[in-house]
């Protein structure tokens, strides 16, 4: 699927009929399902179930994850608490996701698409 298609089609996810579970017990939407299948990208879910191993990130109640796609394919990750307060960036050496960014909402034990919130 081309970027461009991706991004309208994300736009469709404004709520969701289902949850599915990581194997860790993190909850995900439709919308989340529908773009880490669709970029081949369930690494997004494992990264933000690992971070909930994190005291400091593991108490907020809403936790904001931003991912940036640079053009040499390095990226950055941004995890912050909704204020804009940032609490870890952490640099990716690698990766083919394709979209130039991505933000994803984790509250609730579910993480969403800021359209399904």
């Amino acid at each position: 699927m081309d970027t461009l298609t991706l991004q309208e089609e994300l736009e469709y996810y404004t709520g969701t009929e289902n949850y599915y579970q990581h194997i860790l017990g993190i909850n995900y939407t439709d919308g989340v399902r529908f773009l880490v299948n669709n970029t081949e990208s369930h690494w997004l879910i494992d990264l933000i179930t690992s971070y909930q191993a994190i005291k400091e990130i593991r108490q907020l109640d809403f936790q904001v994850y931003k991912l940036i796609v640079n053009k040499d394919k390095t990226a950055q990750i941004e995890v912050s608490d909704g204020n804009y307060n940032v609490i870890r960036t952490e640099e990716i050496s690698y990766t083919d996701f394709p979209l130039d960014e991505i933000t994803l909402w984790y509250t609730g034990g579910v993480i969403v698409l800021p359209s399904e919130y």
